[in-house]
């Protein structure tokens, strides 16, 4: 009995805590049930977080174009390629969903990714024995292009799929690249690290949208999928006052040149000396944006290098002495050497300190004499007004152009040997923008203009103009008068016997210019021998009324003995200058009994192409037919244009078809990508030698058109160096 009550008792607790457990456990449900809540966290609403995918809709980046519309820089479509290794994704056996082969697929998709097959492989088998849904193939799978993508799909192989993803591109390659600069993605946001696209990031960016709704297990839309979406806001497009007919000019004299000369470093600068606006401006070392590896020189040197001047400094020494009323051009003094007192290092003539005898100071301007440039600043101006004249050329202060990166110049300006080579280039150091700047004054009529290359900015989807830049007069050092007679003693510079500039005449427009050559130091000590130097020229055209100003440095030319570092130089100044002169309908001013007479083009749209070939042949033009069509509908020059004999035109026909482009430049397959609406993606730089499309194959509107460019062939020799430092 004993043991029954014992029993019974511990029966009865065990029931009441049964009892008490279920009724906790079941208020527990009911609690639940009733409010939906687990600890103050909604379950529905944690289950809707659960089914709910969430994405970023990212913005388009804003594209980057020339002054004239052509693209040089925008987000190119790219792929990253997936494979779904999940068996219960396939809803039909005989349609599989999945990778239903590894080996054959690795097998397949191994060449076309250009990767290793025993790689693809151990991708697929790692992610099937890891049970996972799908698997990827590193760098080998990503960035694939459109032309990739779809010989792929045209194999058909199950599972594989692919997921678009944007880059940034630059079709161009390696044109104006310093002063574009280029965009790099990191953790999938395409952000600006150099140039214009580092410049103006924000508003290339614009604002990345959103999208969420429910799912089920294989992302698949509910049918109440609960959508939110939230547009993004696509970035603003940048245009710049570059001119791509120009820049191509530039980087083709400029690479020519660089092939040739192998020189240390170039620069040079084509402005609108009325407006400000740079139309073209490049260096070299430079680099390709779409592949910014073992890159030489990050800087814009045209912006960011000070260098010394050299005798380009003379147009500010001279403008200086006009401009005070001291200089009189017809006054005499003895050249060669030029001593202010014992204690002072004498100044000497480039020639050695030789000279030329008695001379005028006009004389001594077209000869580039030093001494006369440290007679002016010591015996007319005066070292304290000069200081105030290069303060008035800003020179003291950066320019402010819409550049990153952008260094001003420095004076050194202490003792009387300093105040007197600053006359004429040495002792201070100068971007060559800060010289194009102050340039401005003597050819705009003493008005000296702020440069810029951004010209606009504008609305993607509106079309609308959201900001637009203009003329900038920062300040007037000189008056219209002394310009007007600076540019008549720059002309005596090219023109006249005695001037350094003679190898930069151009044939049918004037040109007004100053000569420079510049001392280099390394770890303190002048460099000699035979091109050890900076050379230089700046020069504008037509002389009374500049349209065009150009600024062209080289460092350490590899020139000959019995060449002078003007070569490289006048070939890419004259090059450049008169055939943009000509682009731009700028009417030449000077008629010559040589002059080569440009070819005048017919009526060429909606012509018989054997009558128009033959006709633009016979006139000595290089012309390129495409396609095998009776009737011309696009051409790359129009009626009324003039082009010089041997240059290229190219006529597109009814029946366009891809004609042979080896041999042909840059800027001639941009026309032609062009004028056909190619996808074309140039690839090195100077003359095509391959080419995607064969040629005789039929084109299409977006057919993907790649080209391989090569520089021309050059012999280089071994040359002797000699201490001859002679003006150019």
């Amino acid at each position: 009995m004993k043991k029954n009550k014992k029993t019974h008792f511990m029966s009865g607790i065990l029931i009441v805590l049964f009892v008490g457990i279920f009724l906790l456990v079941s208020g527990r449900f009911l609690y639940i049930q009733a409010t939906g809540e687990i600890d103050g966290v909604s379950l529905k609403k944690l289950a809707e977080e659960k089914r709910t995918a969430s994405y970023t809709l990212g913005a388009e980046r804003g594209k980057i174009y020339d002054r004239n519309g052509m693209t040089l820089a925008y987000d190119r479509p790219t792929y990253r390629i997936q494979a779904i290794i999940e068996e219960s994704y396939t809803q039909d056996e005989e349609e599989p969903m999945h990778v239903d082969n590894p080996e054959e697929t690795a097998e397949m998709l191994a060449p076309l990714l250009d990767a290793d097959e025993a790689y693809l492989l151990e991708q697929l088998k790692e992610g099937i024995q890891e049970d996972q849904f799908q698997v990827e193939f590193g760098n080998a799978g990503k960035e694939l292009s459109q032309e990739t993508k779809e010989k792929i799909e045209e194999l058909d192989i199950p599972g594989i799929e692919f997921v678009e993803e944007p880059i940034r591109y630059y079709p161009n390659g390696m044109f104006a690249s310093q002063i574009i600069g280029f965009a790099q993605k990191e953790d999938d946001v395409i952000n600006g690290v150099a140039g214009i696209e580092n410049e103006m990031n924000k508003l290339l960016s614009g604002k990345d949208g959103h999208i969420s709704y429910e799912r089920d297990h294989y992302n698949t839309k509910l049918l109440n999928p609960n959508e939110v979406i939230k547009q993004p806001e696509n970035g603003e497009d940048v245009y710049l006052t570059i001119d791509q007919k120009v820049q191509t000019l530039l980087e083709d004299a400029m690479t020519q040149m660089d092939n040739e000369y192998n020189p240390e470093r170039m620069t040079a600068i084509v402005m609108n000396p009325k407006t400000g606006e740079v139309l073209a401006m490049s260096n070299r070392p430079s680099y390709n944006p779409n592949n910014p590896e073992d890159v030489q020189n990050w800087y814009n040197d045209a912006i960011a290098t000070p260098v010394a001047p050299g005798s380009t400094m003379k147009l500010f020494t001279w403008s200086a002495a006009i401009e005070e009323g001291v200089y009189n051009g017809d006054e005499w003094f003895e050249s060669g050497t030029y001593k202010i007192s014992d204690r002072v290092e004498a100044v000497r003539d480039h020639n050695g300190g030789e000279g030329w005898g008695s001379i005028t100071y006009d004389e001594g301007f077209a000869r580039s004499s030093n001494v006369a440039a440290a007679k002016l600043v010591w015996e007319k101006i005066g070292t304290e007004e000069f200081l105030d004249y290069w303060n008035a050329f800003d020179f003291d202060e950066k320019t402010g152009i819409d550049l990153p990166g952008e260094e001003a110049g420095q004076l050194v300006y202490n003792y009387p040997r300093d105040k007197i080579s600053t006359a004429f280039g040495q002792a201070s150091i100068l971007t060559p923008i800060q010289q194009m700047k102050a340039a401005t004054a003597i050819a705009n009529g003493g008005k000296m203009v702020k440069p810029y290359v951004i010209s606009k900015t504008v609305d993607p989807t509106t079309g609308q103009t959201l900001d637009e830049k203009s003329t900038e007069v920062v300040s007037e050092p000189i008056s219209k008068e002394t310009s007007e007679q600076m540019r008549d003693l720059m002309e005596s510079v090219v023109s006249s016997e005695h001037g350094t500039g003679n190898e930069y005449k151009l044939d049918d427009y004037s040109v007004a210019g100053k000569t420079g050559t510049a001392q280099i130091y390394e770890n303190g000590k002048r460099l000699t021998g035979h091109g050890n130097n900076t050379f230089s020229f700046l020069g504008i055209a037509p002389k009374e009324d500049p349209e065009l100003m150009m600024y062209v440095s080289v460092k350490q030319p590899d020139i000959d003995v019995d060449e002078t570092g003007s070569e490289p130089i006048s070939f890419i100044f004259k090059n450049v200058m008169q055939n943009s002169l000509h682009y731009l309908d700028i009417e030449p001013d000077k008629e010559t009994s040589d002059q080569i007479q440009p070819v005048k083009l017919p009526e060429i749209i909606d012509q018989k192409t054997s009558e128009v070939k033959n006709k633009l042949t016979d006139s000595g033009l290089n012309v390129a037919v495409v396609g095998s069509g009776n009737t011309i509908e696009k051409a790359s020059a129009v009626k009324g244009d003039e082009l010089l004999a041997g240059d290229r035109i190219i006529l597109v026909t009814d029946k366009p078809k891809m004609p042979d482009i080896t041999g042909w430049s840059l800027r001639d397959v941009l026309q032609l990508a062009d004028l056909t609406e190619l996808d074309l993606e140039p690839i090195g730089n100077g003359y095509a030698v391959t080419q995607s499309i064969k040629e005789g194959k039929t084109i299409k509107k977006n057919d993907y058109l790649g080209v391989e460019f090569e520089p021309p062939a050059t012999d280089t020799e071994e040359t002797e160096e000699s201490n001859d430092t002679s003006e150019s």
